[in-house]
C-alpha cells in the first residue's frame, strides 16, 4: 500500500532530477563548445595581422600555404606572449607587435614551438636611444639580467626594407635571443641542436682570428667582434643572402641548417627569388 502511494511521488522527484540533468547538461555542452569555438579564435591571427604579414614579411611569402597557417599561429601565440612596451612614444601599433614577433618565429620556425620564454617584454624606441650603461647610442640589444629585448623601430623597418644588405636589426637581436634562451634553465632550455652547436663553436674559432686581423671575409667585420656577434651577424646573412652564403661558406651554412632546421636557399629557389649574394660593408 505503501510502495503505491509513495511511486507518484518517485517518479516525479525522478522526472525533476532527469530535467535538471538535461538542462545542466546543455549548459554545460553550450559552455563547453563556445569555449572551444573562443580558443580556437585566439590561437588564429586576426585578418589586418594577417595582411600586415603579407604585406610586409618577404619570409611569410615564401612560404607553402601549409606553412603560412603555421606560421600565423606561432607569431600569434609569440605576440600575446609578449608585453610591448612604448619608449618615447605613446602607443605600440599592431603592425610592430606583429612584425617584431614574425622576426622571432622567423628564426626559430624549423624548431618545435620556441616563444622566447624567458624574454617577457620587448621595449621599443622609434630610433636610436642612449645607454647609460656603454654611454653610447644603440638600436638594439638583448639584456638577459632585465628578461628584456630592446629594438629600434627605425632600425628595424630599415632592416627589413633592403633583403639583399645582410643587415637587419630584428634577426640580429633574435639571434641574440635564442642564443641566451638555450642556456636558460626553462621550460625552452636546451633546444638547439648540440651537435651543430659544436660545430658553430669550431667554425667560430676558425674565422674568428681572420675577421679580427682584417681578412677579406663574406661576413661584414662586426662578426669578427666576438663568438656572439659572429652567430648573430651569420643569422642576418643566412636568412638575407642564403645562396650567396651556400657558395662562400657551405660549412658554416650547413651547420646553421642543421642548427635551425630549415634552408632558406631551398625558399629562394623554389620561389625563383634572385639572391643578390653581395657582401655588405657596413658594420
Amino acid at each position: 500500500m505503501s510502495l503505491i502511494v509513495f511511486a507518484p511521488v518517485v517518479i516525479l522527484l525522478l522526472g525533476i532530477f532527469y530535467g535538471i540533468y538535461s538542462v545542466a547538461h546543455d549548459i554545460f555542452d553550450y559552455i563547453y563548445n563556445h569555449s572551444r569555438q573562443f580558443i580556437k579564435r585566439k590561437m588564429m591571427l586576426a585578418p589586418k595581422h594577417e595582411l600586415i604579414l603579407s604585406k610586409y614579411s618577404a619570409y611569410y611569402n615564401l612560404l607553402s600555404e601549409t606553412d603560412k597557417a603555421r606560421f600565423r599561429k606561432r607569431v600569434q601565440s609569440f605576440m600575446y606572449s609578449k608585453t610591448f612596451v612604448p619608449r618615447v612614444f605613446k602607443a605600440v601599433t599592431d603592425e610592430m607587435k606583429v612584425l617584431i614577433s614574425a622576426s622571432a618565429v622567423q628564426l626559430t620556425f624549423g624548431l618545435s614551438p620556441i616563444y622566447l620564454a624567458y624574454f617577457d617584454r620587448i621595449l621599443i624606441y622609434p630610433d636610436s636611444y642612449y645607454s647609460r650603461i656603454t654611454r653610447m647610442y644603440h638600436v638594439g640589444e638583448v639584456n638577459p639580467r632585465m628578461g628584456v629585448i630592446v629594438l629600434s623601430w627605425k632600425a628595424f623597418v630599415d632592416g627589413y626594407a633592403d633583403m639583399r644588405d645582410s643587415f637587419n636589426v630584428g634577426i640580429h637581436e633574435m639571434a641574440h635571443a635564442i642564443h641566451f634562451e638555450n642556456r636558460i634553465r626553462n621550460e625552452e632550455y636546451d633546444f638547439l641542436n648540440r651537435r651543430a652547436l659544436y660545430e658553430l663553436e669550431q667554425i667560430t674559432a676558425r674565422e674568428l682570428p681572420k675577421l679580427k686581423a682584417g681578412e677579406p671575409h663574406f661576413l661584414r667585420s662586426y662578426a669578427g667582434t666576438n663568438e656572439y656577434e659572429f652567430f648573430a651577424v651569420s643569422l642576418e646573412y643566412f636568412f638575407e643572402q642564403p645562396i650567396g652564403f651556400t657558395k662562400a661558406m657551405p660549412d658554416l651554412y650547413l651547420t646553421l641548417v642543421r642548427l635551425l632546421n630549415q634552408d632558406p636557399a631551398k625558399l629562394y629557389k623554389n620561389n625563383t627569388v634572385q639572391d643578390g649574394g653581395e657582401n655588405s660593408q657596413s658594420n
